[in-house]
């Protein structure tokens, strides 16, 4: 949790410095796909929001309407989010590159910004065009911050729970907050590149639609990894299990005990981020005492913690 946090937290802080600053480049130029990459940083810091509320959310203690906490939070949110860039950043941007594209729209060139009577763009010592440099090198700068913070920590898991890459982390994890601050800086990194060369290609060859593309290019990008996270998070919403290799080895700690005669049923099930719950109908071997099956079943269910750390609430019931 405090992982997710601090990554979250990283994301927020770049993405609202970078909105502000490809704002005032956009009010510059008229650069579609500034605008775009401004909609974009708009929409992932309110998006740090969002994830920062499930998280807090998510942190209550179980309640009698609630009995297994409210972990599932971070599913909602991390799902309300992928609609949020979907929608606005996504639709936006590449809604603003079609309509430069097909229009002959404005891009890159210098427009006046007068703001009190002053024109505020003749004040500056450079071209409008390389104050957007600026800024996207900025952005980037600031992006790798944050997509340092988020690689590291799901690198960390990774390693923590042996998957093979980012690849299966993606369709495995649980932790859906690390993973779509992951997932947006990893995409915002690839927008001010293209927009990055959109403008700069404008700027060279005196084609506007370059500019006006890269904008359709961001659109489609964002909207593209919109639908993939609102696919993973709806596998959790949803009631996924452990994966099947995790199940296979908490069966056999079970199944393997001299106490344990047969395994009737065995079910889990995520209840939260990195948090998951393990029911187990178990036919337990003739001639325990009442106090002797009671202990068996508190053994059973902190072998099962201690199996993977993931499992925080288990329920072992004897069956005849």
């Amino acid at each position: 949790m405090a992982g997710s946090k601090s990554v979250v937290i990283a994301a927020l802080f770049a993405n609202g410095a970078i909105a502000v600053m490809k704002f005032i480049g956009y009010l510059l130029t008229g650069s579609p796909s500034m605008l775009s990459e401004t909609y974009h940083s708009i929409s992932d810091t309110g998006n740090q929001v969002f994830l920062l509320v499930g998280i807090r959310y998510s942190g209550q203690d179980a309640s009698r309407t609630h009995p297994f906490g409210y972990g599932k939070a971070q599913f909602f949110y991390a799902f309300l989010v992928s609609v949020l860039l979907f929608g606005i950043a996504g639709w936006e941007s590449f809604s603003h590159g079609w309509n430069a594209l097909t229009a002959g729209g404005h891009g890159g060139e210098q427009v006046d910004v007068v703001i009190a009577g002053v024109n505020l763009t003749r004040l500056l010592p450079v071209e409008a065009f390389w104050v957007n440099v600026v800024v996207l090198l900025g952005a980037i700068g600031f992006e790798t911050y944050a997509f340092a913070k988020a690689y590291a920590e799901l690198q960390r898991q990774t390693e923590l729970y042996g998957w093979s890459g980012f690849r299966e982390a993606f369709r495995k994890t649980s932790d859906v907050t690390t993973l779509t601050a992951f997932t947006e800086d990893a995409v915002a990194l690839g927008g001010a590149f293209i927009a990055l060369v959109g403008i700069t290609a404008t700027r060279l060859t005196g084609v506007e639609a370059y500019d006006a593309v890269s904008a359709l290019f961001i659109g489609v990008l964002l909207m593209g990894f919109a639908l993939a996270l609102a696919w993973e998070n709806k596998r959790l919403l949803v009631g996924e299990s452990l994966p099947r290799e995790v199940e296979a080895g908490l069966r056999d700690a079970i199944g393997g005990r001299d106490s344990v005669a047969e395994l009737r049923d065995f079910r889990t099930m995520f209840i939260g981020a990195n948090e998951a719950l393990a029911t187990a109908d178990v036919r337990f071997a003739d001639g325990l005492s009442a106090e002797e099956l009671e202990d068996e079943i508190v053994r059973l269910e902190s072998e099962l913690r201690e199996r993977d750390e993931r499992v925080k609430l288990v329920f072992v019931e004897p069956v005849e």
